[in-house]
């Protein structure tokens, strides 16, 4: 993704993502996504692990022992990958991709 909306404007960083995923939304709607992403910045690496219900879980299971990185519902944000414990980061990851697989089938 370039970042950039329908009209051309920037909403976001670029990002590249791996895998299918569709977010379903309240109204009925589906938009396909991907189930695992990756963003860089000035600030650092974002990961982006989506389908997760439990909005605490990456924090709570992987938070601890992932190293140096802020962890929210669905993204683990790290300035270098030295700064992080990549066989958690890993686990994170294949935990998601996991649940959305499930969610799918």
């Amino acid at each position: 993704m370039d970042g950039k909306n329908s009209e051309n404007k920037v909403v976001s960083n670029p990002n590249i993502g791996y895998g299918a995923y569709t977010i379903k939304y309240t109204d009925g709607t589906t938009k396909e996504f991907y189930q695992i992403g990756m963003s860089a910045n000035t600030s650092g690496i974002s990961v982006y692990i989506l389908g997760i219900a439990n909005k605490d879980y990456l924090a709570q299971t992987f938070g601890k022992n992932l190293g140096k990185a802020n962890v929210t519902a669905y993204c683990i944000k790290f300035k270098k990958l030295k700064d992080i414990n990549m066989d958690v980061l890993e686990a994170a990851i294949r935990y998601g991709i996991g649940v959305t697989n499930e969610n799918t089938n």
